[in-house]
């Protein structure tokens, strides 16, 4: 349990990081940081890095609570392995020529660690405490 929960803080700190870096300055991240194409509204990424902070609250909550609810961290499994699927997706198929893609291999290589990493700790947890 004490590896799931590990993975559960580290992730929860890495997104509210990125959330908060998203939401506050999301044109030097994205632009100046991430050299991708500029938007002309730069809301939904705000709304985006918002999302990831709440998140990353759920993500403490439930590394918190892992002796009573470790199975919910499944939760987490199935978007952050999404999120790498879509970032694989955008820099093989859609992405613009005028952006990077160090942000989008990035990306996906911090959430299939992730994913990694929160497989082996349910996997542990899940001999250690399995479901009643």
């Amino acid at each position: 349990m004490a590896l799931l929960r590990r993975v559960l803080y580290l992730q929860a700190a890495v997104w509210a990081i990125t959330g908060a870096a998203l939401a506050l300055v999301p044109h030097f991240v994205l632009q100046t940081i991430f050299k991708q194409v500029p938007y002309n509204d730069y809301a939904f990424v705000r709304i985006l890095g918002l999302d990831d902070i709440a998140l990353a609250m759920l993500m403490v909550l439930v590394a918190q609570r892992a002796t009573d609810l470790w199975w919910w961290a499944w939760a987490f499994v199935f978007p952050t392995a999404l999120i790498a699927v879509v970032a694989v997706l955008n820099v093989t198929i859609s992405l613009s020529k005028f952006s990077s893609s160090v942000m989008w291999w990035l990306l996906a290589a911090v959430n299939v660690a992730f994913v990694a990493a929160l497989l082996a700790g349910l996997a542990r947890t899940g001999r250690e405490r399995p479901l009643p």
